[in-house]
C-alpha cells in the first residue's frame, strides 16, 4: 500500500478508533471507583500522563509551543477538557449516578455545540438542516439507550449538578480549543494540557478523606487510563478538533453512551434490549448524517 493511502486509511480511521477508547471511561470508572477517590485517582492518573508524553518528547524531540499565548489556551483547555470533565464525571459516579446516566447527560454535548455555533454564526460550522436532522436522530438513539435508567432513584441534586458541569466543561473546552489554540504538536500540546489539569486536581485530592488502595482492579484501571484513554483518547480527540468541524467532531460523543451500553453487556452481563438496539442504530444513522454534510467537513478556522 502506498505511503498516501495508508495515511489516509489511517486518518479515516480515526474517529471510530477514539469513540471505541472514550467509550471505555465508563468501564474504567466502574472497575477504578471502588478503591480510589475520584480526585486521587485522577492526580495520580494525570501525574503518570505527564511523564509519558515528557519521554516521548524527549524521544521525538517534538517542539514545545513558542508563544506565552499558546501555553495559556493550552492550559485553559486543559483545565476544562481533563480536570472539569473527568472530575466532574467522576464525582457524580462516586456520588451513585450510574455511568449510562453520566453518558446521557454528557451525550448532549453535540446539541449545545450546534445551539452554540449556530447562535455565533461562524461560516465553518454553521450547522445546516441535514445536521440538525443528524442530532435529532443522535438524541433520541441516545434517549433509548441510557434513558430507562432515569428516574430510578440514582439521580440527585448533586450527582446531577456534578454531571451537568462536566457536560459544560467538556463542551466550553472543545469551542475554546478550536478557537483559540493553534495547530501545534499534540505530545507537547497534551502535556502542557496535563500539567493545567494537575495543578487543579492535585489541591482538591488532599481533601479527599478516602485513601488510595492498590487493588488490582485499580491498577488495570490506572494503566488503561494512562496509557489507552489519556495517550491514545486525549491524543485523538486533540487531532480531530483540529482536524474537523467542531459540530462533526462532538456528533462523535454520541455514539459513546451505546458503545458503553454494548461494553456493558459484554463485560458484565447487563442487558442489551431491543429498545438498545434501535438507539444504536439511531444514533449511527444520525452522526452519519452530520459526517456527511459538507459544511461538517469544512476545515477549522485558525
Amino acid at each position: 500500500m502506498a505511503p498516501g493511502a495508508r495515511n489516509a486509511l489511517l486518518v479515516g480511521a480515526m474517529p471510530a478508533v477514539f469513540v471505541l477508547i472514550w467509550s471505555t471511561g465508563f468501564v474504567v470508572a466502574r472497575y477504578g471507583m471502588p478503591h480510589a477517590p475520584p480526585f486521587g485517582f485522577l492526580a495520580v492518573r494525570y501525574a503518570l500522563s505527564i511523564v509519558c508524553y515528557v519521554l516521548w518528547v524527549l524521544m521525538a524531540r517534538a517542539v514545545w509551543p513558542t508563544q506565552r499565548s499558546q501555553w495559556l489556551h493550552l492550559a485553559v483547555t486543559g483545565v476544562l477538557m481533563h480536570a472539569g470533565y473527568l472530575g466532574g464525571v467522576w464525582s457524580a459516579v462516586k456520588s451513585g449516578i450510574g455511568a449510562g446516566s453520566v453518558a446521557l447527560i454528557v451525550g448532549l454535548q453535540p446539541v449545545l455545540t450546534a445551539l452554540w455555533v449556530s447562535a455565533t454564526g461562524a461560516a465553518a460550522d454553521r450547522v445546516g438542516s441535514r445536521q440538525w436532522l443528524g442530532l435529532a436522530l443522535g438524541f433520541v438513539g441516545l434517549l433509548l439507550v441510557v434513558g430507562p435508567r432515569l428516574g430510578s432513584g440514582e439521580v440527585n441534586s448533586l450527582n446531577l449538578g456534578l454531571a451537568c458541569f462536566a457536560l459544560g466543561a467538556i463542551t466550553i473546552g472543545t469551542l475554546y480549543q478550536k478557537r483559540y489554540v493553534a495547530p501545534c504538536d499534540v505530545r507537547t500540546a497534551s502535556a502542557v494540557q496535563l500539567l493545567a489539569a494537575l495543578a487543579v486536581t492535585l489541591p482538591l485530592a488532599l481533601f479527599e478523606a478516602e485513601p488510595v488502595t492498590w487493588h488490582p482492579e485499580l491498577i488495570g484501571a490506572m494503566a488503561w487510563s494512562v496509557l489507552v484513554l489519556t495517550l491514545g483518547g486525549g491524543s485523538l480527540l486533540y487531532l480531530l478538533i483540529q482536524r474537523g468541524a467542531a459540530t462533526a467532531v462532538t456528533s462523535l460523543l454520541y455514539l459513546v453512551p451505546p458503545c458503553t451500553a454494548v461494553m456493558a453487556w459484554l463485560l458484565f452481563g447487563e442487558s442489551l434490549a431491543l429498545h438498545v438496539l434501535l438507539g444504536l442504530a439511531l444514533t449511527a444513522i444520525g452522526v452519519s448524517l452530520v459526517l456527511r454534510s459538507p459544511r461538517a467537513a469544512a476545515p477549522p478556522q485558525s
